[in-house]
């Protein structure tokens, strides 16, 4: 396998983001990066898994508010995104691939009584992290995702976002981020969504994601799916869901949430006005205070 690191220089000066950077290896000449930010004697973990195909940086706004309440922070970037290894091979990147990477970041960092916010792809792995891993969580709480199975049919969108994502000769990650919020971005912020790119070479990862999407019901990670949801059908311990009004990708994934999952039952689940899909960027420090108030209150 092929890894390439981005230099560090494409990362100078961001808008925002001044956290430490730290890497864990969680395979062999793999390096994960991720910010954990918290005070002294942090007893609450927040960690936040990003989606396709943004990186920590979506998180900038909410780490600096968790981790003022007294939360440890935790932001990773995943493998083929931001400033963590990016294998040059598609074939490289599969969903199972990306939930052993995660999973060895979860036991190297030794996670435990975590509070999982997830978003997007974050949700697809993270959800299925969870399932396969609930002793280590203590609460969920969810945001412009799904966990897929391919038993229900995708709409026509996606299939187009997949086809193009497939297809377009450059992969414009720093566009696609501006077309899915509500908030108009500055050439700065749309400039730090790019950083971890200087070529395509770089964008394998955020290439394939699209394509590891079950959007069929024999799909090889179909059967897996269904086994977690089998898992949080039961999940008793404090589920929340705080979607964007204003995502057409996953409107009424939220609904579906509250309906299947018990620990959803009695919580304070919110739409957030003015939220696109990458809602963190859009209203990142509400989502913050909401993570929060959640804790709090559980």
């Amino acid at each position: 396998m092929q890894v390439l690191q981005t230099p560090e220089s494409q990362f100078d000066n961001l808008p925002g983001y001044s956290f430490e950077p730290k890497y864990v290896s969680v395979d062999e000449d793999l390096q994960m990066h991720y910010v954990d930010e918290h005070p002294e004697g942090a007893t609450e973990t927040v960690l936040m898994l990003h989606g396709e195909p943004s990186w920590s940086y979506l998180y900038r706004k909410m780490i600096p508010i968790i981790a003022k309440a007294g939360h440890r922070a935790v932001a990773p970037d995943l493998i083929g995104f931001g400033k963590s290894g990016k294998p040059t091979k598609t074939s490289d990147y599969t969903y199972k691939t990306h939930l052993t990477w995660l999973k060895a970041f979860v036991e190297k960092l030794d996670l435990k009584d975590i509070t999982l916010f997830c978003q997007d792809w974050g949700g697809l792995l993270g959800l299925r992290l969870v399932a396969e891993n609930p002793d280590r969580f203590k609460r969920v709480v969810t945001s412009n995702t799904f966990l897929p199975t391919g038993d229900i049919k995708m709409p026509e969108s996606f299939q187009q976002w997949k086809k193009y994502s497939q297809e377009v000769p450059e992969f414009p990650v720093g566009g696609i981020i501006q077309r899915a919020t509500t908030t108009q971005l500055s050439d700065d912020i749309v400039a730090a969504y790019n950083a971890p790119y200087p070529d395509e070479t770089y964008k394998a990862g955020a290439r394939i994601f699209p394509a590891l999407v079950p959007d069929s019901s024999d799909n090889v990670e179909s059967e897996a799916n269904r086994n977690a949801w089998k898992v949080l059908s039961q999940w008793k311990k404090p589920f929340l869901t705080c979607f964007g009004d204003s995502d057409p990708i996953t409107k009424g994934g939220d609904l579906f949430f509250q309906k299947m999952i018990p620990g959803a039952k009695g919580q304070a689940h919110t739409t957030v006005a003015g939220g696109g899909h990458f809602i963190q960027e859009d209203r990142g420090e509400e989502l913050a205070q909401i993570v929060n108030d959640f804790i709090k209150a559980n």
